[in-house]
């Protein structure tokens, strides 16, 4: 499956805005969908994921509250709702896909997902 993230920019602290993550080559719903941030000089670190239908969805704590994700399979279509930014949400920010349930349950990581975007930039200015 390919997946095209869209939807980064610039936001001001407070504000908000919408990514979405566009699959191809293979029905979305086949897969668990998770994002990803990476900030300059960091790790790429979890943000949350979603299952195959949509009932599930898990958050890192630095984001509890603030995103959700969602998803629309029969448009091959996730997204991701980000309000209440702050300036530490400034990173790229990549969609992924699993074939595997285990990333609802165990500790996140990047070798759990299977196929990965290209990323967006998303800019939070204080």
């Amino acid at each position: 499956v390919q997946l095209q993230a869209s939807g980064g920019g610039l936001a001001q602290a407070g504000g908000c805005l919408g990514l979405s993550c566009a699959a191809s080559g293979r029905p979305l719903e086949g897969y668990y969908m998770g994002w990803f941030r990476q900030a300059p000089g960091m790790e790429r670190e979890f943000v949350g994921a979603i299952d195959k239908n949509g009932a599930s969805t898990r958050y890192a704590d630095p984001v509890k509250g603030r995103f959700t994700i969602s998803r629309n399979n029969a448009e091959n279509v996730v997204h991701l709702q980000m309000n209440s930014l702050k300036p530490e949400d400034t990173a790229i920010y990549y969609c992924a896909a699993s074939r595997y349930s285990y990333v609802m349950r165990l500790s996140p990581t990047r070798s759990q997902y299977d196929y990965w975007g290209q990323g967006t930039q998303v800019t939070v200015s204080s």
